[in-house]
């Protein structure tokens, strides 16, 4: 969905058959990340391999300034006398709004907006990652639990609901959602599943290699604020989700598995995920009998009338990232092409098309620099007990692909955790299978055992910028400099 809208694009489940410590952005940048070249120098200074890891470290910088949450807020946002305005719709500020911000940008977002509006909310819940070190006046403040339910998680939904029960037509509630919402903000609709079954349905649906778009059709139809569900208990109140988007573009109503939009997903879906990705006999008894009886409560839809007073406006995506990372890489003197066909791929599947395509646009522009841009998220199944993320899977089977050459690979996550890894992603060169196997480093061990996070910091090559309060996706980027 392309800015605001006031349906929710409908999804049509194509994907089912396609797919087999703090550092805050915005905030002085961590002193180890700082680059020889400056921004505004970059172009000036002459293209080199040799320095080839560091432009890459740089161009991620600049993917993250570019997504930046306040700036995108202040910049798509306005307040015109008692209306805020996003994109081509609006919502009445004629009483002071009750705001629920859920996910991992959900405090800057809701700290943003409350800075926007003057303090102008009447109350509001903020669900997030951590507390803030200066709780905002009028929200309560939940830690939730990620990538698995807490109780917090369980006590920021509840906290949500009560907040919007018993609201009039004229009552106004926004919304402000990001990724990570899935885990952070959580209630069963079924009374008989207990955290414990919640968490280990999670985990099951986190390392079992299903894509998220995937994991979100089965939460959504054991959650009682997930598809659409929070948005009906706050009807007939009018309602505006802003929200940060870590899906594929076409399927909005995923993002932290759609509390405020209709679902376009069917109960049919779910059945099938479950046994085609043979997890059937892996769930919990209670979520388990659920399946196997299926006696599943299905969601609304979009023809369900109490979503009409309901608008959406994405203020990020993916989309924003590789076009921030395009600019950076041509701001530095390269030719940049974004990756063609499908990017949500096995990782070793996308680092061979993307090595490719690579070669393709050197030869496209013989001695010239280059830089090829790919976002999404590829998929990497969890198979040993080692520290690691998709990202650095990626970039350490890439890494082999380019030894011996003069390219660069980077890929990481926008919001600065890959995987049960410390780190953003990783980086690598032509030397870096040389350097590793100094260091008696076997990559395939590594990848067999979920262990890419130590084989890159053994190197130095991880991507550490510390949690950032945003998530749009991944994004990689390949670099040649016009030799060999």
């Amino acid at each position: 969905m392309n800015g605001g809208k006031r349906g929710v694009r409908n999804c049509g489940l194509a994907f089912l058959d396609r797919h087999p410590n703090n550092w805050i952005s915005g905030a002085a940048l961590p002193q180890h990340w700082e680059c020889s070249m400056s921004v505004s120098s970059a172009k000036s200074e002459k293209i080199s391999y040799a320095n080839g890891r560091e432009t890459a470290r740089r161009i991620f910088l600049e993917i993250l300034r570019a997504i930046d949450v306040a700036q995108a807020m202040r910049r798509k946002l306005r307040r015109e006398g008692d209306r805020l305005i996003a994109g081509d719709v609006s919502i009445s500020l004629a009483r002071p709004p009750r705001v629920i911000a859920i996910g991992k940008a959900a405090q800057r977002m809701a700290v943003t907006l409350e800075a926007m509006l003057g303090g102008g909310i009447e109350r509001g819940v903020i669900v997030a990652p951590s507390v803030p070190a200066k709780k905002p006046e009028r929200f309560e403040v939940f830690a939730g639990g990620h990538p698995y339910p807490s109780e917090v998680s369980l006590a920021g939904a509840e906290a949500a609901l009560k907040l919007v029960s018993g609201l009039a037509p004229d009552d106004a509630v926004i919304f402000l959602l990001s990724g990570g919402g899935s885990a952070l903000f959580e209630k069963p609709l079924d009374p008989a599943i207990g955290l414990a079954d919640l968490i280990e349905f999670n985990r099951i649906l986190v390392t079992c290699g299903m894509p998220i778009e995937e994991m979100n059709v089965l939460r959504k139809h054991l959650s009682a604020v997930k598809g659409g569900r929070l948005a009906l208990a706050a009807w007939p109140a009018r309602q505006m989700t802003i929200y940060i988007s870590d899906v594929p573009d076409d399927f909005a109503s995923m993002v932290a598995s759609g509390p405020t939009m209709p679902d376009e997903s069917s109960l049919e879906d779910c059945y099938r995920l479950v046994e085609s990705r043979g997890i059937s006999g892996r769930l919990p008894a209670t979520i388990r009998r659920l399946f196997e009886s299926k006696s599943l409560e299905e969601t609304p839809k979009p023809n369900d009338s109490r979503f009409d007073r309901s608008v959406y406006f994405r203020l990020l995506s993916n989309r924003d990232a590789v076009e921030g990372a395009r600019v950076a890489a041509e701001r530095s003197g390269f030719i940049a092409a974004e990756a063609a066909g499908e990017q949500d791929l096995d990782f070793r599947a996308a680092a061979r098309l993307h090595a490719a395509q690579l070669d393709d646009l050197v030869g496209a522009h013989p001695g010239k620099p280059v830089a090829l841009i790919a976002g999404g998220e590829v998929i990497s199944k969890v198979t040993g007990k080692g520290m690691g993320g998709r990202n650095q899977a990626y970039v350490l089977s890439a890494a082999q692909l380019i030894e011996g050459r003069e390219r660069v690979v980077m890929s990481a996550a926008t919001d600065g955790r890959d995987g049960n890894s410390p780190s953003s992603g990783a980086v690598a060169d032509g030397q870096t299978m040389a350097r590793a196997r100094t260091h008696h480093l076997d990559p395939e061990r590594a990848l067999a055992e979920s262990d890419s996070y130590y084989f890159f910091r053994t190197l130095g090559d991880t991507l550490d910028t510390g949690f950032i309060d945003n998530n749009v996706r991944d994004v990689r980027v390949w670099l040649a400099f016009g030799s060999k």
